[in-house]
């Protein structure tokens, strides 16, 4: 039985919730994090020190934190080709993606972006910081809708852990009001994605609680 620390809301929780899903794997989650709070205990803290969400127990093993770092585990002991090839030079091309999809779609999204407009009141915001973002995050946009232009999936042929990765934000993306360039094989890609049972029950949550005071 796996055991998750996090709240619905977060997308990095989505983001392993979305995964075990896909696993089908059983599970008991608890929510911690923001309203929620628990993540200062001594025994949130002793999981994880850097007090954030998600914490995974698998059974009685050791804490694991940081979601890309629990998806790597979750694939490796319960996933199989062709989400998570046992080959290794397979694998190295979704986790090449998967890594590309966390540090340059995520990073240049979650904070930047979504951060600086829905969790921000229109008071404090920065239009032009956040329209260098948007500007910013566009370009690695750009490089997935050529990826989808030629392939169904962003590693290739089929859904892997490599679009879990990329594909988590894309519901949030499509959902705020932000000028978007139109990309028919991006958009055609995350209708794929909605059409999953595990996006629509764990990633399309509301985030209307995170939203900052007007």
């Amino acid at each position: 039985m796996l055991r998750i620390w996090g709240r619905r809301n977060s997308s990095n929780v989505q983001s392993v919730m979305w995964t075990v899903a896909e696993l089908g794997l059983p599970y008991e989650r608890y929510d911690f994090g923001h309203r929620f709070g628990g993540v200062d205990t001594p025994e949130f803290t002793a999981m994880n020190p850097n007090r954030t969400v998600p914490v995974l127990r698998d059974g009685d093993g050791e804490p694991l934190w940081e979601s890309a770092a629990i998806n790597r585990y979750l694939a490796s002991r319960y996933g199989a080709a062709p989400f998570w090839p046992q080959d290794l030079a397979a694998r190295a091309q979704v986790d090449k993606w998967a890594e590309w999809a966390k540090v340059n779609v995520t990073g240049n999204f979650s904070a930047p972006v979504f951060a600086a407009i829905v969790r921000t009141p229109p008071s404090r915001r920065d239009p032009q910081a956040i329209a260098r973002a948007i500007a910013e995050l566009d370009g690695y946009l750009d490089i997935a809708e050529r990826r989808l232009t030629a392939l169904p999936y962003l590693a290739g042929d089929d859904f892997t852990l490599a679009d879990v990765a990329f594909g988590y934000l894309l519901y949030r993306y499509f959902d705020i009001d932000i000028p978007r360039p139109p990309r028919r094989s991006l958009a055609d890609y995350y209708a794929k994605l909605t059409a999953r049972p595990a996006y629509r029950e764990h990633v399309m949550v509301s985030y209307d609680e995170l939203r900052a005071a007007q």
